[in-house]
């Protein structure tokens, strides 16, 4: 349990509660003014508090999966087959027009380059 009283779920545990108490004070707020004759309040009346309650779902998802030791998946993007397109493309390009596809190659230079600093 000394793993949810670490700096970054003691944040998380103080935002899940200042949230549901402004999400609920806003429902109380909105059911105030529909009271007061204002029709549409009454919808917001209702959404305020299931906000508050999707926090707490969440909330405990994330506990729950802290528990079971559930890590997010590496985002790990693989494209082989869409750098054979592009090259099959310039080639196409370079018998049609060579500068278009000297352009080509240097902006997909630059792509890749670019995916290698990330």
């Amino acid at each position: 349990m000394r793993r949810f009283l670490t700096p970054g779920w003691l944040g998380l545990h103080a935002l899940a509660i200042v949230l549901c108490g402004a999400f609920l004070g806003f429902g109380w707020w909105q059911f105030d003014r529909a009271q007061g004759g204002n029709d549409r309040s009454w919808a917001y009346t209702f959404e305020w508090p299931i906000f508050a309650i999707f926090v707490i779902v969440m909330w405990v998802k994330m506990i729950r999966d802290e528990r079971a030791g559930v890590r997010p998946a590496p985002r790990i993007i693989e494209e082989p087959a869409e750098a054979e397109v592009k090259r099959e493309i310039i080639r196409q390009q370079e018998e049609e027009d060579p500068a278009l596809a000297a352009y080509n190659r240097y902006l997909a230079r630059l792509n890749s380059e670019s995916r290698g600093r990330a």
